[in-house]
């Protein structure tokens, strides 16, 4: 059953559209088959950051087909400027990895940057062994009342999350990075696609 939690959260952290949160994998896995909490964390980070992995090879290649050539020349420049500054780049991902926002959003606008994932995979699988074995641990104990957390499943918190994502590729997709950090204005570029 351990293949199948880190299957599962390989398949959903591969996928560049809002899929559930690996976390819920992992807690219903843990909970369907009565494994242990800490092996489902660990092998849930290692699928999880393999997903991401593989998301940031192939999402540069789509993206390319569908933003114009502007824009694909604009999100190169962003992921070569975050490339020159790994620290930066690292401290930021594993900050980001801790909050509750999704982290395909920030993998999807960074794989369009063609940011280099060896950059940003270690403060990942870091924050993300802090955030889903908070998750995975707070899942099992809410699982005593099962009626209460399925009702509470789609509220204003998950609407904000979303919200939240959407706002963090559009920062990276309409911003022009190379008048902003060269030229130090922001200039906003709404027409991205062919």
């Amino acid at each position: 059953m351990y293949v199948l939690v880190f299957v599962a959260a390989l398949a959903v952290d591969s996928i560049p559209i809002f899929a559930p949160p690996a976390w819920t994998v992992l807690v219903a896995l843990l909970l369907l088959f009565h494994l242990n909490p800490w092996l489902v964390v660990i092998i849930g980070v290692i699928g999880s950051t393999l997903g991401r992995y593989i998301l940031s090879i192939y999402i540069p290649k789509v993206s390319s087909a569908l933003v114009t050539r502007r824009e694909d020349e604009n999100l190169r420049y962003v992921g070569s400027k975050v490339t020159k500054a790994p620290f930066a780049a690292a401290t930021f991902v594993f900050l980001y990895t801790l909050t509750p926002l999704s982290t395909t959003a920030l993998f999807t606008a960074v794989g369009i940057a063609r940011v280099n994932p060896w950059h940003i995979l270690p403060p990942f699988f870091c924050g993300r062994l802090v955030t889903d074995g908070v998750m995975v641990y707070t899942g099992k104990y809410a699982a005593g009342n099962a009626s209460d957390w399925l009702h509470g499943q789609i509220s204003w918190k998950s609407l904000l999350v979303v919200i939240a994502g959407l706002f963090v590729i559009s920062v990276f997709l309409f911003v022009d990075w190379r008048s902003l950090l060269e030229k130090r204005r922001l200039r906003l570029h709404f027409k991205i696609l062919r």
